[in-house]
């Protein structure tokens, strides 16, 4: 039976954040605030990914807003 090394582990879970983080991005990008804080929230989601990542789930810019 193999072994999971902290390396794996860490890979996995590094990956996990990548996505998370990219996924963020993208819905900053996509969203309707203006574009100086669009970029303050992908430097903060870049700088500290896991932190930034929180930050932006709970108070970022939300997606487009689709209207009837």
């Amino acid at each position: 039976m193999m072994e999971l090394s902290m390396l794996q582990l860490s890979g996995f879970g590094g990956l996990i954040v990548l996505a998370l983080d990219l996924w963020a991005i993208l819905s900053v990008v996509g969203s309707n605030s203006s574009t100086t804080r669009k970029v303050l929230w992908i430097l903060l989601i870049v700088v500290l990914p896991i932190l930034g990542f929180l930050i932006w789930l709970i108070a970022g810019p939300r997606g487009r807003s689709q209207t009837i």
